[in-house]
């Protein structure tokens, strides 16, 4: 049985930058929905989403006939719940809050079954034949070939972490670097405003930090003209919006358009803010 291409794979493939979208409900239908959009990648967020173990193996195998690449953003940098994603059938994590080599390395011995002796650190626990990332032992040679099926991105997400993006992006194991432009306003100081300058200017920081390195590096991007120049900076990757989101403007357009036509006036009992870009 052989398992799909991991994002690494699909990065180094592209001939140019891929566009992704978020399920962040916890629904495999939502998630399928946006799956069948023609989107390069499907986040599954695992963080602020209502989405746990139990809850992402229906949600990846209801986008599995659909020509996107899962990548499952974990609530935290924890290797007992790496091991529980990725025996779960995760093949692409997204570390967050990585904001230095260390986290970053703590992640890679994470995702890495140990090495013959004296080879390298691993410290996922093998237990591939009960496991639906082997298929129940079905993959021939998994644990020898593990890296083959798994790929790691780490979030870049605080002034600590902008700051060392190079020294992360140099870390072995580590495949791709993501930046959440909303934490990292709030860690500059500017919650809730990710277009702030300075945060603008961090941003383009990373992607040139990284870019040297020879990593890739993707941005979430949910305001177009954000998305236009990140990848005119050098992204290679960006998510321009969430199926929550989606919904939401969709629902609230839906409802507006109706009332506007009929010179209905709104009851008022909703209130709507601005998304943030996470």
């Amino acid at each position: 049985m052989r398992l799909s291409p991991v994002f690494r794979d699909v990065l180094a493939e592209a001939d140019g930058p891929l566009v992704g979208l978020w399920t962040a409900s916890g629904s495999p239908v939502a998630a399928e929905i946006v799956a069948g959009s023609g989107a390069d990648l499907l986040l599954v967020d695992g963080e602020h989403g209502p989405i746990g173990v139990d809850g992402l193996v229906p949600i990846l195998q209801a986008v599995a006939p659909y020509a996107v690449t899962p990548i499952v953003r974990l609530p935290w940098n924890d290797h007992v719940l790496i091991k529980q994603f990725l025996d779960a059938g995760a093949q692409n994590v997204l570390v967050p809050m990585v904001s230095n080599a260390e986290d970053a390395g703590a992640a890679v011995r994470a995702v890495r079954y140990p090495g013959a002796a004296g080879e390298r650190a691993g410290a996922r626990g093998i237990g591939s034949a009960l496991a639906r990332s082997a298929r129940w032992g079905r993959v021939s040679g998994y644990v020898n070939n593990a890296d083959r099926y798994v790929s790691l991105t780490v979030q870049i997400e605080t002034v600590e972490g902008a700051r060392n993006a190079a020294e992360i992006a140099a870390v072995d194991g580590v495949d791709a670097l993501f930046i959440g432009p909303a934490d990292l306003a709030g860690s500059m100081g500017h919650p809730g405003n990710p277009s702030h300058p300075d945060v603008v200017a961090a941003v383009d920081g990373v992607i040139d930090a990284v870019s040297a390195v020879g990593k890739p590096v993707g941005v979430n991007a949910f305001n177009p003209a954000d998305a236009d120049r990140v990848v005119g900076r050098g992204a290679e990757f960006v998510f321009v919006s969430a199926d929550v989101t989606l919904m939401a403007q969709g629902s609230d357009a839906a409802v507006t358009s109706f009332r506007e036509r009929h010179g209905i006036r709104s009851s008022g009992s909703n209130s709507h803010g601005t998304s943030d870009t996470y």
